[in-house]
């Protein structure tokens, strides 16, 4: 099974230059925990999650309505593609330790989001099948990459991001 079949399609998007509330209301509107960043031809450039928001509106000490989502927002964008299997997705999940992955298409332009909530419901779905596609054993591993404290490895969180 590839990442197309599971993945949002046309899932909210922002630009750096907009402000970290106009971030906050689409996550509550979609009832999202993040939204990836794209510049004018749709290229993800970045995410911002609803943590990022929290934790920039504590250090910067301004109203998130007056920080741009550029301030505060991921630049290593971590990304797949629709014809990446949900092993392969899986895999990159659990090494950049992320739950959401931008769906791109191969000039890296926003086609979909795809989450391990979306993998784990198919994975579920799939329990009274013969051949299952999604292995419930891979989805609770994925999981337990993604949940580990960040620095449990001896990484810094900027070591962290290059891998």
């Amino acid at each position: 099974m590839n990442v197309l079949k599971l993945m949002s399609i046309d899932p909210a998007c922002r630009r750096p230059e907009d402000s970290l509330a106009d971030a906050a209301v689409d996550m509550w509107d979609c009832d999202c925990g993040c939204i990836p960043i794209v510049d004018n031809e749709q290229r993800v450039t970045g995410m911002i999650t609803d943590r990022d928001i929290c934790m920039a509106a504590l250090f910067k000490g301004r109203p998130i309505q007056q920080i741009s989502i550029g301030e505060a927002m991921s630049r290593v964008p971590i990304t797949c593609h629709p014809d990446d299997t949900i092993q392969q997705a899986e895999r990159i999940m659990r090494e950049a330790r992320v739950r959401r992955l931008p769906v791109t298409d191969d000039g890296g332009r926003l086609i979909g989001l795809i989450s391990l909530n979306d993998i784990a419901l198919e994975a579920a779905n799939e329990r009274s099948s013969h051949t299952p596609q999604i292995a419930l054993n891979d989805v609770a591993l994925t999981l337990s990459a993604v949940c580990r404290q960040r620095g449990s490895d001896g990484l810094t969180r900027a070591e962290e991001l290059t891998l």
